[in-house]
């Protein structure tokens, strides 16, 4: 069985970096890009490795970059150009291979096994496809290498950013020199919570993890624990596709919202609002969906005042009531009253709308034929042509989102 060769190229800085390509005056200068400070969305998206020296970080609030990096320059997102640059750097490396597969819009998987040889060794091949996005694009790009996804990922984020030349190559054979010493939260999969559980159980790295009976792992997390497992051993049998995000099992939508909501007419004005956005994006794409989730988080970043809820429907929807019926019943049961920072719903289990069992009781038919009406003139006309009166409130946020994409200024 031939050994695969997968390389997960990484862009620099990305946001900040396209910046600077834009306006070479801020070549030199430490470059932020952020959200409106004076709303939620007032957070660094990117830094600068600049802006990074001194200590700033992506997440972090505006006031806390500035009082690290007083000089630094904050850049408003430009999304839609950013997607534009990242659709090119796709083109770019279809150049190497047929096999490229979007992560992210700064990461991208391309599985090189069958193209290498054209190129010369990984390593010159690597610094090909570094020097023709940067000629092309003026970005530097980062890249790691591995016999399967996820050692690509690790060795570009934890060592390869590290390198001077950009790129690393993290070998199944050396992951107990190379791996295993870092800590667990460095291991692709372990968030803060899951980093909490490991350092309770005593597995404090990703060598402590890798060398634990997996029977226990399975037993206590089920399918997903034993993923991190043979993450931990440098196990990923995962194919590069790129045909990955074009069959989705969930569709979802989340927004932060611009002050706290304090009430839960407020709030339910929002639910509506994500509710249209994901029953809008599920028709288009011809899905029905049998699992609503809830995710709701409050005010407070040093408490975990949230809640994630799901519920599975009677009959598979894409339609906006049953959505938001489904998700102010999860928000009636479960809200605790305290002040809401963001929400989020989604709709799971998704399948193709060509086959289902049809009700007797409940004909969604001729719903899904206005609601189908209605995305039509939305697509025609801009998406605020038509909008629930509940939009027109104070708390309506629909003509806002409209002029963003991704929850950024266009």
């Amino acid at each position: 069985m031939v050994k695969r060769i997968i390389f997960l190229v990484d862009m620099q800085s990305f946001y900040a970096s396209v910046e600077k390509v834009k306006n070479p005056r801020l070549k030199h200068r430490p470059v932020v890009v952020a959200g409106d400070p004076k709303l939620r969305s007032g957070i660094i998206l990117a830094a600068c490795p600049l802006a990074k020296k001194q200590g700033v970080k992506t997440a972090e609030a505006i006031w806390q970059a500035e009082a690290k990096c007083p000089d630094m320059v904050v850049v408003k997102p430009n999304m839609a150009l950013y997607i534009q640059l990242s659709y090119q750097i796709t083109r770019i490396l279809e150049r190497f291979s047929d096999m490229v597969e979007v992560y992210s819009i700064d990461e991208q998987f391309v599985d090189v096994t069958h193209s290498l040889h054209l190129f010369g060794t990984k390593e010159e091949m690597a610094k090909q496809i570094h020097d023709e996005i940067l000629e092309t694009l003026g970005i530097e790009s980062r890249i790691g290498i591995g016999e399967n996804k996820v050692l690509a990922k690790m060795a570009c984020d934890h060592f390869a950013k590290k390198r001077p030349t950009g790129v690393f190559e993290l070998k199944l054979e050396n992951i107990a020199a190379d791996l295993w010493p870092l800590s667990i939260d460095h291991l692709f999969g372990v968030g803060a919570r899951m980093r909490k559980h490991f350092v309770m159980m005593g597995l404090h790295t990703i060598g402590n993890l890798a060398n634990y009976p997996v029977k226990f792992l399975k037993k206590r997390w089920g399918i997903n624990g034993e993923v991190l497992w043979r993450f931990a051993n440098g196990i990923d049998t995962s194919p590069v596709s790129n045909q990955t995000h074009r069959t989705q099992k969930t569709i979802g939508h989340a927004m932060t919202l611009p002050y706290d909501y304090l009430t839960a007419e407020d709030i339910k004005v929002v639910l509506s609002e994500l509710a249209e956005e994901v029953a809008r994006r599920v028709r288009k794409q011809g899905y029905l969906g049998e699992v609503v989730s809830l995710s709701l988080r409050g005010h407070r970043f040093d408490v975990n005042e949230g809640f994630h809820r799901q519920r599975k429907l009677a009959a598979p929807t894409q339609l906006h009531d049953v959505i938001y019926d489904t998700a102010c019943a999860l928000f009636d049961a479960h809200w605790t009253g305290v002040p809401v920072r963001s929400v989020g719903i989604s709709l799971g289990q998704l399948e193709k709308k060509e086959m289902r069992q049809l009700s007797f009781f409940d004909d969604p038919v001729e719903q899904e034929q206005l609601a189908a009406v209605i995305d039509r003139v939305k697509e025609t006309f801009g998406p605020t042509s038509i909008i629930r009166a509940s939009s027109l409130t104070g708390a309506g946020q629909a003509h806002n989102r409209a002029k963003k994409i991704g929850g950024h200024t266009k």
